[in-house]
Parts: structure tokens; sequence; C-alpha cells
């Protein structure tokens, strides 16, 4: 196999078209057992756990160490085992950077502002950044593809010098002409792989241009996710040393005015960038200063299992990540992300659906594989945890039947149809498909797949891997014309929240719908676990070769 196969297959993941799904013989399905999902307690627990007191749910703070034992209470109340010889918590070695805001930032001799023009930070425990004069070159999308015989690096030597790069990939900006997976966003338009092919390439620094409609995300998003305190797993020191030195973003209208510095048109590059592999040397340079530092500490994953009967050492895996992105002192009013929405619903799904389960094991209805539950820690970060976790597993990998990931649930009422993530990757898609059924529901791809949803969330760390794993949940079709109100009204209420301090629990919530939800996972595990299928990927799917379907 080729060694640039991780970046080739998660590149084509959602270029599957699930022609193999829509062939394949039905699963038999094992008889449903009905379940009722409190709502009341759902709600109390989204409430607490995005309350003011969690401040936030920031990994390796005051708010971590209520929510581990928050979970660990609630796992242990259920009579959930302790996965980590008998403890909650995996233990997940983190290191903390934080950029001071007072930055002197000069590009092509513009000096730009913090937060306003620029957020810039450096995952290297040094104490002062110092990048004096360094070259600038614009390397399109910043992607090295050698299955789509794509390569934004060839012939440049990056050493000593800073790359300038697109968000998203060249499909976005022409889908129709069948580069890599048009609108829908492949691995190679994600910010992780951008800095991290800077790094292969042996850059000294990398700042992508945001633009909205290709982030799919606004500026705020960016200023509140990348200032302040960032974090990172702990990483061995040959790895370490080779990242950039330092990494950000700049906006798209203080880019023009860098381009117009070096007698250059963004737009037309944008254009030619979008068209073909491409550098350009800007012949202009950068000088960055900033303190910086960094702090140890470990942040955890509560892991939980519930043993199954016969084929104990078969898991079926449920995630949701706990943690959000903590407070800002230095804002006024409102200081706190307290992450309603993104995560204290999908965390408080797990724990609703670990309740059943255990319901079910008490009333001798037990599965006969282990379930167990991972709540993650620091996925706003990078996908920590769970990317810790795929590396350093309690249960081993490859008896690790499937994931069923839970991030941000239906707070928008009732569905007709039910969304899967990256639809057409697994045989595991098809006990969604039935458990949507028995609802009256029609299973459906995302309706923007641009944003590159498949690969911004924790089961993407074992798909790597090959686990079958599935993000699902809600819909855009409301059930009836009552619901389509509320949810356009509720749609305009939360509208600009997304890492942003209004994301907050509200009572008039609808949770219907992601009871609704909790039921599909929960009926597709239940039927999974009480079988000895093992469902495989697609052969459309670059994780076909990891764990075939059969």
């Amino acid at each position: 196999m080729k060694r640039w196969f991780p970046f080739c297959a998660v590149a084509l993941l959602s270029a599957c078209n699930g022609d193999d799904a829509s062939t394949i013989t039905p699963i038999a399905q094992v008889a449903p057992i009905s379940v009722s999902f409190d709502e009341q307690r759902f709600r109390a627990d989204i409430k607490t756990l995005s309350s003011d007191k969690f401040e936030g749910r920031a990994p390796t703070t005051l708010g971590e160490k209520l929510t581990l034992d928050y979970l660990s209470a609630a796992f242990k109340e259920m009579g959930l085992s302790g996965a980590v010889n008998g403890s909650y918590l995996q233990p997940v070695p983190m290191v903390s950077y934080t950029a001071s805001e007072q930055q002197q930032v000069s590009l092509a001799g513009i000096d730009l502002q913090f937060r306003q023009d620029v957020v810039l930070g450096s995952r290297h425990d040094n104490n002062q950044v110092s990048i004096n004069d360094a070259p600038l070159v614009f390397v399109g999308y910043g992607i090295n593809a050698p299955e789509y015989n794509w390569n934004d690096y060839q012939d440049i030597d990056m050493q000593g010098k800073i790359a300038v790069i697109l968000v998203n990939d060249p499909g976005f900006a022409h889908p129709d002409e069948q580069k890599f997976n048009g609108k829908a966003m492949t691995y190679y338009g994600r910010w992780s792989y951008k800095f991290e092919e800077a790094s292969r390439q042996g850059a000294l620094g990398a700042i992508i241009i945001h633009d909205t409609k290709p982030a799919s995300y606004p500026w705020s998003v960016v200023e509140n996710s990348w200032t302040g305190l960032q974090q990172d797993l702990v990483l061995a020191k040959a790895e370490q040393d080779a990242r950039i030195q330092v990494e950000g973003w700049i906006t798209l209208n203080s880019a023009k005015r860098l381009f117009d510095k070096a007698g250059l048109s963004l737009s037309a590059l944008m254009d030619r960038a979008a068209d073909s592999a491409l550098n350009v040397d800007l012949a202009q340079t950068a000088s960055i200063k900033f303190a910086n530092k960094a702090e140890y500490a470990d942040s955890y994953n509560v892991v939980a299992t519930l043993t199954g009967s016969s084929q104990a050492d078969e898991h079926i895996v449920f995630t949701a990540h706990w943690d959000h992105i903590g407070k800002d002192d230095s804002k006024e009013g409102d200081q706190i992300y307290n992450g309603a929405l993104d995560n204290a619903s999908g965390t408080a799904g797990i724990l609703e659906i670990a309740r059943q389960f255990a319901k079910q094991a008490k009333a001798g209805k037990g599965l006969k594989r282990s379930v167990t539950f991972i709540a993650t820690t620091g996925e706003e970060q990078g996908l920590l945890g769970s990317r810790y976790y795929a590396a350093n597993p309690i249960y081993p990998i490859d008896k690790t039947v499937a994931v069923f990931n839970l991030d941000s649930t239906n707070i928008y009422g009732k569905t007709k149809d039910y969304t899967i993530v990256g639809k057409g990757q697994s045989e595991l898609e098809v006990y969604l498909n039935q458990a949507a059924a028995t609802q009256n529901r029609v299973t459906t791809g995302e309706s923007n797949p641009a944003s590159g949803g498949f690969f911004r969330s924790d089961h993407f760390s074992f798909a790597k891997l090959g686990v079958p794993a599935v993000f699902a949940g809600g819909g855009v079709e409301p059930l009836d014309e009552a619901t389509a109100q509320y949810k356009a009204a509720m749609s305009d209420s939360m509208k600009g929240c997304y890492h942003n301090v209004c994301d907050h629990y509200r009572p008039e919530w609808d949770l219907s719908g992601a009871l609704q939800d909790l039921a599909v996972y929960y009926q597709a595990a239940q039927s999974l676990g009480n079988n000895q299928h093992w469902p495989g990927y697609y052969a459309a799917s670059e994780f076909h070769p990891l764990r075939p379907a059969k």
C-alpha cells in the first residue's frame, strides 16, 4: 500500500455513491424492544451540563472536573462498569498552548490586527515566536493528492517559508468539472489536513484564508475557536519538531490587501487554483512576533461498558464529546460558551441510550454483544479524545463492531427524513435504514456536504481505522406545518450561535425529534448487538480494504 494511503483514503470518503447500499440484501432484523426515553431526564442532563456552573466544559478546567463527576456518577447509577480497570476515566495526555493577544503581525508590510484581521498561534513549547522576513508563498488549496494527480507544492522548497492557503478544496469552486468530489468536501479541504501537509512540506508556517461560504462558518467561529487556550495531544519529539512553527487564519479582506500589495489579484488566483495545482511566490515577506506558553495536564475520556451475555469481547460503541470551548474572561457581558446544543445535547443522548440498554439488561433482555459508551474530550480542539482512544483502545479495534456518534441533537422537532452524514459508506447504514423505516422516515445524505461534516466529529477517528462509523440524526423535512413554523422561528433564534455564547439551553426547545433519533440509534444497535454480523465498508469507499463489506 502506498505511503500516502491515509490521506487518499479519507479524501475520497464522501465520493461514495452508495450503489452498494442499494443492492445489498437486507440484514435480518432482530425484533425491536419497545423503549421509552425520558424527555424530562434528557432535558435535565442538557440543562445541567450546559449550565454556567460548568463554565463551558473546557478540558483541564474546573468545568471538566464537574463534567467528569457528573458523567461518572450517571454511568455508575445505571450499573455500567468503568472500563479503565474499574475507573470510568481514561487519561488523555494534553498540552495547552496560549498565544498572547499582543501580536505583532506584518504581512507584505501591512500591519494586521489580532482577532480583527488575523488569528495566529503556535503549537510548540516555546516562550516566544519570532519570525523575521519569512517569504510568503501562495500554494492554492495546499493539497498534495497523488490519486487526484494534484500537488500544490510541486517543485517548491518550503523551508523557511510561510504557506498562504485557500479553505476547502477545488471541487467546491468548480463542482461541475468533476474535480475532487464536487461540492462535497474531501478531507483535503479540512484545516487540519492543510496544517499537516504544510508541516510535511517543511514549511515554517501556514495561514488559511477564511471565506465564509467554502468554510461553511463565519469569521466569528474562527475568532472564538482559535483564540485563547488551544489544546493538542502530547506528541513524540520527532513528530512535534516536524510541525510548522506558526499556524492560523486571515480574513478574506485582509488577504486581498496582501495580494494587492504583491501586485496580484486574489480572485484571479483563486480561479486558477481551482482549475489546476498552483503555487506562486508572492515576493513578499512576513514578520510575526508574540509570546507563547505551553502547559501540560491530562484530560479524560469517560468510558463505561455494559457487558454482553455471549459475545462480550465484541463491542458496539457510542460516542459523544463532552467538551466545549470554555469561557473567555476578556469578553464583556456573557463570557461562557455553554455549548448546550454542541454538545451537551449529544452527551445527554448517550446517557439516555445507556440507561435504556441498562434497564433492558436488568430485565434479562441484555445484548449478546457489549455496548461501550465513550464521552470524549477535546473534540473541539481536533478530535483529540477520540484520536487518543483509537490509538490507545481499551478494547481492541478489531473487536470494535461499529461506532454510533452523537454530535448536536435535533432541537427542531420531528422530521419525515433522517440524515446520515456522508451517506453511502458502510453496511452499518442498513441498520439505520431499517430502524428509521419503523418511524416511517427515509434516510438521506446531508444537505450541505460542502461543510465536510464527515471529517469533523469523533466517528472519523474510528473510520480511519476501518471501523464502520456513522454520524446521523435530524432531517430537513418537518413532520407537519406546525413543526415547520416552530423550526423556522427556532432556527432564526439560534442563528449565529454555533461556537458562540448564545448556544445555551432553552426550555422552549422541542426535543421530540431528538428522541426520535435516539430511538433510531438504539434500535440499530440493538439489532446489531444481538447478531453475529460484522458490517463492512462498501467497495466505493476508500475504507473498503480495511474492513470490506461481505
